[in-house]
C-alpha cells in the first residue's frame, strides 16, 4: 500500500520533491509578478493522488500547507497517517453522493460540487455533524460531455439555489479546462472563469464569498495565475510522474 517503499527509492523521491517544490514556488512567484499580484494571494494545493503518505508528510514538513485528494478510498487509507496538524485537507475529485458521509468530518472544502443533489447531501451531513462545509462550484468551462461541472449558462442559478443550504458555504469556483494545444484557447477558458468569478463576487449574495478561484494544474498553472487563479492544484510536476 502507501506505506512500504525501499530506502533508496524513498530518498530519490524526497530529493525530487525538494527540487520540484522550489521550482514551482519560483514559477508561481514569477506568474504572480507578471500579472501584478502578490504571492500571498495564491495557494499551492498539492494534488496527492497515488503519492505515498511518507512523501506527503515530508512535503508538509517542507512547507506544503494545502492538500487535495481525488479519491475517497485513498483519502480514507491515508487519513490516519497524514500530518494534519499543519495541513489543510480538501477533496478535489468527482464525488458520488453516497460517499459524502466519509468526507464530511475530514476535509475543510469539497471543490467539486456540480449538482443540487450532491449539495443537499453535503448540507444534510454537515448540519448533522454541526459544521459548515466550504464548497467550490465546479464549472464545466469547456462544455465537455465526459466531464463533471455545472454548465456556464446555468452557473448563476445553481449558485443561487445552493447558497440557501445552511450546512455549506459557497467559497468560490473550480474548473478543469479542456486540453488545449494552443495557449490562446487555454487563456480564453481561464479568462472566462475569472469573469464568472468576478461577476458572482460583484453580486454580493448571502452565503457566497468568492474568495477561491481554483484552476490550473501541473501543465498550465502559470497561465491560470496570470488569469486570476487564487489556487493552483499541482500533482505530477511536484511529486514526479505517477508510478
Amino acid at each position: 500500500g502507501w506505506i512500504c517503499m525501499t530506502e533508496k527509492l524513498f530518498d530519490s523521491r524526497l530529493a525530487t520533491f525538494d527540487e520540484n517544490y522550489q521550482r514551482i514556488l519560483e514559477q508561481i512567484a514569477w506568474a504572480a509578478e507578471r500579472s501584478g499580484r502578490s504571492l500571498d494571494e495564491i495557494t499551492l494545493l498539492a494534488a496527492t493522488k497515488t503519492v505515498p503518505v511518507e512523501v506527503i508528510n515530508y512535503g508538509i514538513s517542507k512547507g506544503l500547507c494545502c492538500l487535495g485528494e481525488n479519491r475517497v478510498q485513498e483519502l480514507l487509507d491515508k487519513y490516519g497517517v497524514l500530518d494534519k496538524t499543519r495541513c489543510d485537507l480538501q477533496f478535489i475529485g468527482q464525488l458520488q453522493t453516497n460517499k459524502v458521509k466519509y468526507l464530511v468530518d475530514k476535509v475543510s472544502c469539497i471543490q467539486s460540487v456540480d449538482s443540487v443533489k450532491l449539495a443537499k447531501e453535503i448540507d444534510r451531513l454537515s448540519q448533522k455533524n454541526g459544521k459548515i462545509m466550504k464548497v467550490l462550484v465546479e464549472v464545466n468551462i469547456g462544455g465537455e460531455e465526459n466531464k463533471g461541472g455545472v454548465a456556464p449558462d446555468a452557473l448563476l442559478e445553481f449558485v443561487d439555489e445552493i447558497r440557501a443550504l445552511p450546512g455549506l458555504h459557497v467559497q468560490g469556483l473550480m474548473a478543469i479546462p479542456p486540453i488545449c494545444s494552443d495557449k490562446k484557447d487555454l487563456f480564453r477558458y481561464f479568462s472566462l472563469m475569472e469573469q464568472y468569478y468576478v461577476d458572482i463576487k460583484g453580486k454580493s449574495m448571502d452565503n457566497v464569498d468568492m474568495d477561491c478561484l481554483s484552476m490550473g494544474m501541473s501543465s498550465d498553472f502559470a497561465e491560470a495565475i496570470e488569469c486570476g487563479a487564487t489556487m493552483v492544484r499541482v500533482g505530477s510536476s511536484l511529486f514526479g510522474a505517477r508510478g
